[in-house]
């Protein structure tokens, strides 16, 4: 048939649907339809239907302010904004003349402590062998008046002599008595201690300790190594404690923040697995990682300036939930992320076997995790107290004597020595031979 023929024919009604080319073409686009239709419907049954994305997320991270502890003046500035520092690099000093001062005069005070707690124990023993030297007199004495009382009780001695040697006994008697007072007041002050743990010592080395630290922080180094951002400190610039000088972004602990939706919520748990891409490396790279956890509340929730929807006006809006998204950490040392960067999520939900929150504290995962372990920790201001332990140490060996003796070896000598100073004819001249003449010499050599 030609076209003028077709023509008629269709006037007339006499041609079929299926020689019709507008059909034809309809049902060309219908087939296409149909074919896209059973190929998405496919796509989501096997695969789609398991993923969930939001280009709502950015790359989130720790923000590490340095901050001073004491106040003082900036007299150095360690870094800059977009540099590299390690951890423990110094950022920032302030003047330390006062907390310099404040030190030397702790030590002074520890030394002057040590030297004297050193003179409470040699007064000890000093104190102690005077006891025993007391006893000594005092056991001669009472010797003395037992023989005088023998012979005054035949009259070979006087009345006169009798009587001085019983003042003699009481005066040996009050002058032990006042050395064993005498040396109960020291020892209380030193019993129970060392040189080292006395009272007045531990005092003062706190003090040392404490000067030491304040001077150790007028030097403030970074926590943890990163770049540096946001330096607001300046050269000769007063700064109190708390005041934020500069930030320290370590670009190793960064995750990605992801909005999503409420419907979305529903299927997400920990532990599943994310494939996310960011506007920086395109499609290129894609990064791999696992939901660590859900927010507590939505964002609006946790706003500045919460909504108020108990008004009279309401609008009903689709709330997001942040989700953190742990990164591969290799991944990201080899195409590191700034804080802040878009990022596309897409979280395969497949696996519903994970929890939505954690059952214990502290564990991202929801398993069991030690109580004492700490997800973030610097070891950057340990080095401070073992440097002011060991400044104690020093001054305390320096100002100690060289032979460290005990108390009773202490006692010992000053025994001895007493005992070398000590008349060794008093027993002959106080004898009564010696006082009666030969008659008294001979009742007493007789006795």
């Amino acid at each position: 048939m030609n076209p003028e023929s077709n023509a008629k024919a269709v006037r007339n009604g006499r041609l079929s649907s299926r020689d019709n080319p507008r059909w034809r073409w309809l049902a060309i686009a219908a087939g296409v339809f149909v074919v896209c239709g059973l190929t998405w419907s496919v796509y989501w049954l096997s695969d789609a239907r398991w993923r969930v994305t939001t280009d709502d997320a950015y790359v989130d991270g720790n923000v590490v302010e340095i901050t001073p502890q004491i106040s003082g003046t900036v007299v150095a500035i360690g870094a800059d904004d977009t540099q590299l520092v390690r951890a423990g690099q110094p950022l920032v000093k302030l003047d330390p003349a006062d907390a310099q001062l404040a030190l030397d005069e702790a030590d002074a005070r520890l030394a002057r402590s040590v030297r004297e707690v050193r003179n409470l124990f040699a007064t000890s023993a000093e104190l102690n062998a005077d006891v025993e030297l007391r006893a000594s007199e005092l056991a001669m004495a009472q010797k003395d008046l037992a023989r005088r009382e023998r012979l005054g009780s035949s009259g070979a001695i006087s009345g006169e002599e009798l009587q001085h040697a019983r003042d003699t006994v009481r005066g040996d008697r009050a002058a032990l008595n006042a050395a064993k007072e005498q040396l109960a007041a020291n020892r209380a002050r030193t019993d129970g201690t060392t040189l080292a743990s006395h009272p007045d010592v531990r005092d003062a080395a706190a003090a040392v300790r404490s000067a030491y630290l304040q001077l150790s922080r007028t030097v403030l180094p970074a926590p943890v190594a990163g770049l540096i951002a946001k330096r607001n400190v300046q050269l000769g610039e007063r700064v109190n404690p708390g005041a934020a000088l500069m930030s320290v972004v370590p670009l190793d602990q960064v995750w990605v923040e992801a909005n999503f939706k409420e419907p979305q919520l529903a299927s997400l748990r920990i532990g599943q697995p994310v494939s996310v891409t960011s506007d920086l490396y395109g499609r290129k790279v894609i990064f791999h990682g696992r939901v660590a956890g859900l927010g507590a509340g939505t964002g609006s929730a946790f706003a500045l300036l919460p909504a108020q929807n108990a008004t009279g006006n309401w609008i009903k809006i689709v709330q997001r939930v942040p989700v953190r998204i742990a990164l591969d950490p290799r991944e990201l040392e080899a195409h590191p992320l700034q804080i802040g960067l878009s990022m596309k999520v897409e979280v395969s939900i497949r696996d519903q076997d994970g929890k939505r929150f954690p059952e214990a504290a502290g564990s991202p995962t929801g398993g069991a995790t030690d109580s004492a372990a700490a997800l973030y920790a610097t070891s950057v201001f340990d080095a401070s107290g073992a440097a002011a332990e060991a400044r104690v140490r020093t001054i305390i060996a320096a100002n100690a004597p060289a032979p460290q003796r005990s108390s009773r070896e202490h006692a010992r000598l000053a025994s001895a020595a007493h005992a070398r100073s000590a008349p060794i004819d008093r027993e002959r001249d106080a004898s009564p031979a010696a006082a009666a003449g030969p008659a008294a010499r001979e009742t007493s050599d007789g006795l």
